[in-house]
């Protein structure tokens, strides 16, 4: 690889249809302002890089990216790419992810409205972001340990899974399919609406009015805080571990849980059974 150190570049497609580069200690600032530095590239590699101008990697095949800094000012920093390795690396402008694919991400820190729009195949590790419609319309996502704030998050993505993350999210999977989340906490309001194929195992879940309208929902083992209103029109399988506040018109499947404050039916195609287990054993249908 041919490798530039202790640089800093302004201009416009600064290093446009590179191959086979290794950018390290590099600036992409100045007064020139230019766009587009890495347009067009493969086999990159940026490490210990300070990026503060716009759309840094667009079509760019093969991406490594280490322990640099994408500020605010790095809008859409990476748009139409794939095979791309982010590790240790702040990403700090709006749009920072999109219409991307195979990309993998660890021990990065997140700033950034509207990241990941359309990416197709992510794992991230480690990571902690916020954001606003984090992630709309991906596929195929594999999260582990990932600190996540925002609202909006994961409308609309399809077969995902999440584990030992920590979400704090309103309007969370809204419309997402085919997607699993396991030992992570979720807190927000109104979790998961018009899904379909959404699981949650061994979770906590915090939040008002959450899983309504949902198809092949399946809840294992699950804690749920603050919940009112719950399973509005939907189709579940619920084993619940904590009382809830209220239950509303389930539209089919069983939920099963120690206690709940109001059982709410008042429409005649709300014909999920709820089953109240009492510590001291036995079950009651409700």
């Amino acid at each position: 690889m041919t490798r530039i150190t202790d640089k800093t570049f302004d201009e416009e497609r600064a290093l446009y249809g590179s191959r086979d580069i290794w950018v390290e200690n590099c600036a992409f600032d100045g007064p020139a302002d230019g766009e587009s530095a890495f347009k067009e590239c493969r086999n990159v590699k940026a490490e210990h890089c300070f990026f503060n101008l716009r759309y840094p990697f667009w079509h760019d095949h093969g991406v490594q990216i280490r322990d640099s800094e994408m500020t605010e000012n790095c809008r859409a920093a990476l748009w139409y790419s794939e095979q791309i390795e982010i590790t240790g690396t702040k990403l700090h402008g709006i749009k920072a992810l999109r219409e991307c694919s195979d990309v993998k991400m660890e021990d990065c820190h997140i700033l950034s409205p509207e990241f990941g729009w359309s990416v197709r195949g992510l794992t991230m590790r480690r990571c902690t972001a916020e954001s606003e419609y984090f992630m709309l319309r991906a596929e195929n996502l594999r999260f582990s340990q990932v600190d996540f704030k925002g609202k909006y998050s994961f409308q609309y993505i399809r077969d995902a899974l999440f584990e030992n993350c920590k979400f704090d999210t309103k309007d969370a999977f809204w419309h997402a399919q085919n997607v699993t989340v396991k030992n992570s906490l979720v807190k927000g309001e109104y979790l998961g609406w018009y899904s379909d194929g959404l699981t949650l195992e061994n979770c906590k879940i915090i939040g008002t009015q959450p899983l309504c309208y949902c198809k092949n929902l399946k809840l294992i083992h699950c804690e749920m805080l603050e919940a009112d209103l719950c399973f509005e029109k939907s189709e579940v399988q619920a084993d619940i571990t904590t009382p809830v506040i209220s239950i509303k018109n389930p539209r089919s499947g069983c939920i099963r849980l120690p206690a709940v404050g109001e059982i709410i039916r008042d429409e005649e195609e709300a014909k999920g059974e709820v089953i109240l287990r009492p510590a001291a054993g036995g079950c009651v249908c409700a």
